[in-house]
């Protein structure tokens, strides 16, 4: 850094900052030696932001409260982590000399709308170069994304830009993990997965997620005119999730496996209608940012599993209603209740010769060693 930016005063804009992200990048800038503000609509705070942060109230979904309440300011640097991005991007042309934008993965095709892409669900990984949602038919919100994405190197073309996976953490608006946290407050005794829980869905640990976002603030080269896949570096299958936040918070119970079509209160931490995967490779982050998780998804998990448990929703939140979990214990009596009967009623069909795991399967039940005893 030369002397004279050195001695310049660095500023920053952070539209929103109130999130699970937001005070982890507030107090990463400020860290950097940057003059922070944020604006948003002031409807809430959180305590983690310092009282030397700047606050700007307006609408910022709305354009000329946008307008008015910038007026002639400039900034060094502007995150923008909430509102109507188009509008914003092409506001803050003229008025930052670095841009940095959140968006979402639904950009990419199938992942909303598994059955529209051909074979059906995402690859795994999915990296930047994956298909877009391209037609409002394949996915309304997929394509409004991929169309704001363009808007913004329209309006920026040195613009950064990165695609966050589903966030957990303190102050997460739609936080699944109560779906989870909520049965062992109740002391549910059985917790009902599809296909065993084996669904992979990326995610990211709010510190994470401003981990990269800040890397992107330190190498302003590397990031430029750059989009990133986002998210732990691990990724936790939904049976892991389950477990780890049970055992997190000294739970134990019985996870019941049954097929999809019938484990419909598992819904909601599926969020979506099937069980294929959503995983997204990171290693452009990874390689272009030298990114690495602050936090694991296991200790991530465990410290929002204990947020939630202090932060309890009450049933008229609109958090709970959002996730369209009834928490219907009788019903998920009932049902647990009719497939173990089922289970028990299946004959054992024979087979000749019978199926095994290959040849080339060692593992617990699979081919014995041909020596009876061990040599290395």
């Amino acid at each position: 850094m030369s002397s004279h930016q050195a001695s310049e005063v660095l500023t920053a804009l952070v539209i929103g900052g109130t999130g699970p992200t937001g005070h982890f990048i507030v107090n990463g800038l400020l860290a950097r030696g940057y003059r922070v503000a944020i604006l948003h609509t002031g409807n809430h705070e959180v305590a983690e932001i310092p009282s030397s942060v700047e606050h700007i109230h307006t609408d910022p979904y709305d354009q000329n409260c946008l307008t008015d309440a910038l007026a002639e300011r400039r900034f060094t640097l502007c995150i923008a982590a909430y509102g109507r991005l188009r509008v914003i991007a092409e506001l803050m042309r003229e008025r930052c000399d670095a841009f940095i934008s959140i968006g979402g993965q639904p950009c990419y095709l199938g992942y909303m709308n598994p059955r529209v892409h051909v074979p059906e669900g995402l690859v795994v990984p999915t990296d930047e170069q994956a298909e877009l949602v391209s037609t409002v038919e394949q996915d309304e919100k997929g394509y409004r994304i991929v169309k704001t994405e363009r808007a913004v190197f329209e309006a920026l073309p040195h613009a950064t830009h990165f695609r966050y996976p589903i966030v957990y953490g303190p102050y997460q608006a739609l936080p699944r993990e109560w779906c989870i946290v909520k049965r062992i407050i109740d002391k549910r005794p059985h917790i009902i997965l599809p296909d065993d829980g084996l669904s992979l869905l990326s995610m990211g640990y709010a510190e994470n997620l401003a981990h990269a976002i800040l890397l992107a603030v330190d190498q302003p080269e590397a990031a430029r005119g750059q989009i990133f896949n986002c998210g732990d570096s691990q990724t936790l299958t939904l049976r892991q999730m389950v477990e780890v936040i049970a055992e997190g918070l000294a739970h134990q119970w019985r996870i019941v496996s049954m097929p999809y079509e019938l484990a419909r209160s598992a819904k909601p931490l599926m969020m979506q209608p099937t069980t294929t995967h959503r995983l997204m490779d990171i290693s452009k982050l990874q390689q272009r940012l030298a990114y690495a998780d602050k936090v694991t998804p296991q200790q991530g998990l465990i410290k929002t599993a204990h947020w939630l448990l202090k932060n309890p929703f009450v049933a008229d939140d609109w958090q709970v209603k959002a996730l369209q979990d009834p928490f219907d214990y009788c019903a998920e009596d009932q049902l647990i209740k009719a497939w173990d009967a089922a289970m028990t009623t299946i004959n054992p069909v024979k087979f000749n010769p019978e199926p095994d795991y290959t040849m080339a399967y060692s593992g617990p039940g699979g081919r014995p060693r041909s020596n009876k005893q061990f040599t290395e």
